[in-house]
């Protein structure tokens, strides 16, 4: 074949207005006639029935092979019978249930918590609790009450008490002078001197005043700054190992009631005697001296350690 010329049954032969050049005139193309387009055109009209299905087209230009609708194809049936290709859904797998069984009724659900064992456990924890706590403070009251009943000894003027535990604080602001009885402040006479053979003083160094056993010996604190006239309590830190007494004086003036240094421990040696004592002295503002000395029929036997001044009549 050449260019321009492909044989019969071409594209080129397709074309509807073919006959109108000179070219489509030369390979036989005429007007349409009856429809559009020319003979063997894929539009050309058909009689109704004369297409066929289910074929395989012939060849270019030919109808296909096969029988008309309805011959070559089978029909579907007429409108409310039942087609030949139909099959019902029970016929089907997973298809719908024979009739007169009724589908299961879907499980039921899980009961929830049991909100009522939990509400009345709750309340029996809460009435506890108030229980608990009533009883609390019924106790502390009845303890009270016990306590503010007992009645307190009034303190007396005494010369001495039970034993303490040894160890004394420093003094803090605001507390009335604290000294030792070896220290450069207090005056010493009479034979009254410092001493550090026994153990267990509080004072700097351990040191002590010993020598006090001899008539006439004396040690003298000089007091300032006392806040006010009044009663006051002096303490006296000591040891022995049988019961003493000695004078007290202030302000020059003998007070009425010596001090008396008792063996409290039951102490065999004078390093286990350590205790305190006390006296009530009344005390002029400002500046005091106090004196503690061994006048005759009194028992001096003592080794002093410390002494200290606390406002009011008290004991500890």
């Amino acid at each position: 074949m050449t260019p321009g010329d492909n044989g019969a049954s071409t594209p080129e032969d397709d074309d509807p207005f073919g006959y109108l050049y000179a070219d489509g005139q030369a390979r036989g193309a005429q007007p349409p006639s009856g429809g559009y387009g020319y003979p063997n055109s894929v539009s050309r009209v058909r009689t109704v029935g004369e297409r066929r299905y289910g074929q395989q087209p012939g060849p270019h230009g030919q109808p296909p092979q096969g029988g008309t609708y309805g011959q070559g194809v089978p029909q579907q049936g007429a409108y409310g019978q039942p087609n030949a290709h139909y099959q019902a859904p029970e016929t089907l797998p997973g298809g719908a249930p024979p009739a007169g069984r009724r589908p299961a009724p879907p499980a039921p659900g899980r009961r929830g918590p049991n909100t009522k064992g939990l509400l009345i456990g709750a309340i029996a924890v809460v009435a506890a609790v108030v229980i608990g706590i009533g009883v609390a403070m019924i106790n502390d009251n009845t303890e009270d009450d016990k306590a503010g009943n007992q009645a307190t000894p009034a303190p007396t003027q005494s010369q001495s008490q039970s034993p303490s535990p040894s160890g004394s604080s420093s003094p803090t602001a605001g507390e009335l002078p604290k000294t030792d009885a070896a220290s450069g402040s207090v005056q010493l006479s009479g034979g009254a001197v410092p001493a550090t053979d026994v153990q267990g003083a509080q004072a700097a160094g351990g040191t002590y005043v010993g020598g006090l056993n001899t008539a006439g010996a004396s040690v003298t604190w000089t007091v300032d700054n006392i806040p006010e006239a009044g009663a006051y309590t002096l303490f006296a830190r000591y040891s022995v190992t049988g019961d003493q007494s000695m004078t007290v004086s202030v302000n020059g003036k003998e007070f009425g009631s010596k001090i008396g240094f008792r063996n409290w421990r039951s102490a065999d040696d004078l390093a286990n005697g350590w205790t305190h004592s006390y006296v009530w002295p009344s005390l002029d503002k400002g500046r005091n001296t106090i004196s503690i000395s061994c006048q005759p029929g009194d028992k001096c036997d003592v080794l002093l350690d410390q002494m200290w001044i606390k406002k009011g009549h008290v004991t500890r």
